[in-house]
């Protein structure tokens, strides 16, 4: 059941600000924008958009209508001169360079951490809203990490430079912490989670569209009997299950675990809850599935909690004990919203103070880009 109330925007519990129409729309997963190539709407630029999340920004920007007056198509030197369609025209893909965000409004930015250190700050100075789904900025006490329906407000204070602003830096977060707190922030704000334990089943998309493919071709190796190639992940991925290949840090815990810890506490503005991650690839495409318990500071039964949850923007429950019905990667793939099920009381604890939560996305769009996209629609 999916609920299309309208949304309110809620920063942990104090109450929100005003917001204006346009914003309050934007955050409804299933709204558009309505207007797409216009002569008065922004100058876009798609950086990485050969890539997976580049490929598809243009499918959320086209599904969802997105207003742009140009659109800049930009890759690596390698990828330069590639013919790209979209929305009735084809663009030639340009070589990524400083003088790429001339003129440039809003720039999506997916090819990695190191040309979002080198050319973000470049595309800021000549006046350009940079929306960046790698890492790079996430941490960074100066740039908001948002996720729209969650913490639009801490982006509040950026406009668009025609709309007298100036050049600035929006972090998308990780696609785990993304799909983790689209489940979790409506029932944090309801009853206030102060511990929170996850487990992620991460697909291969997380890794780009090279493991996509070397799954696809692992697949087939493993059905017919041959040797697994192995280049991207250096281990057999179909039809396995490993730890997330993300750096081990001196705490044991890797790079994807802690991108959990330290983004939760920083979208949710609260350095005390207390998180901590298991990751794990698993052989899906491009969907990723969560498993949360959560331990709150006020009482909360299950049923209060459908109820939160069926409120949710973004989010639909699907939580059918009688057919054993639940969430799955493979279901909410190519889908917007975050599917939430398994809702249960932690019966480890008698206090009514724990739930259990199964909770599935799809990585390249919620996860990635569509969360960018929403972003970009805030400041129109």
């Amino acid at each position: 059941m999916h609920s299309t109330t309208h949304y309110t925007r809620h920063h942990l519990f104090t109450s929100p600000p005003a917001l204006s129409a346009r914003r309050r729309a934007s955050l409804r997963s299933a709204s558009t924008v309505r207007m797409a190539l216009r002569e008065d709407g922004p100058t876009v630029a798609v950086v990485g958009v050969t890539g997976a999340v580049g490929q598809e920004f243009l499918q959320v920007l086209s599904q969802r209508d997105f207003p742009y007056s140009s659109l800049k198509l930009l890759a690596s030197r390698r990828s330069a001169g590639k013919q790209i369609p979209f929305q009735g025209k084809t663009y030639t893909v340009e070589e990524l360079v400083p003088e790429s965000f001339d003129g440039v409004d809003i720039a999506l930015f997916s090819a990695g951490g190191g040309i979002s250190k080198e050319l973000g700050p470049v595309a800021v100075e000549k006046g350009a809203i940079v929306v960046d789904n790698s890492s790079a900025f996430r941490m960074d006490p100066n740039v908001p990490l948002v996720i729209p329906e969650v913490n639009p407000e801490a982006m509040s204070h950026i406009r668009l430079k025609g709309r007298n602003g100036k050049g600035a830096i929006i972090a998308n977060p990780n696609c785990s912490t993304i799909i983790c707190l689209m489940g979790v922030t409506p029932l944090h704000r309801h009853a206030k989670v102060v511990r929170m334990v996850v487990s992620t089943y991460q697909a291969a998309s997380g890794a780009g569209a090279a493991a996509m493919e070397e799954l696809a071709l692992q697949t087939r190796e493993v059905l017919d009997g041959k040797e697994p190639t192995c280049k991207i992940f250096k281990q057999q991925y179909a039809f396995n299950v490993f730890s997330h290949n993300s750096s081990l840090l001196p705490n044991g815990y890797n790079e994807e675990e802690m991108k959990l810890v330290k983004e939760t506490r920083k979208i949710w503005n609260n350095d005390e809850v207390k998180v901590t991650a298991t990751c794990m690839r698993v052989a899906t495409m491009r969907a990723h599935g969560e498993s949360v318990n959560l331990q709150f500071e006020n009482p909360l039964d299950e049923d209060t909690a459908r109820q939160i949850l069926q409120k949710a923007p973004g989010v639909v429950i699907i939580d059918d004990r009688e057919l054993n019905n639940f969430p799955t990667p493979l279901g909410v793939s190519n889908k917007d919203e975050v599917a939430v099920g398994r809702i249960r009381q932690d019966i480890s604890r008698d206090d009514n103070r724990g739930l259990d939560l199964w909770v599935c996305g799809d990585q390249i769009r919620k996860g990635a880009a569509l969360n960018a996209v929403q972003i970009a629609e805030m400041l129109l």
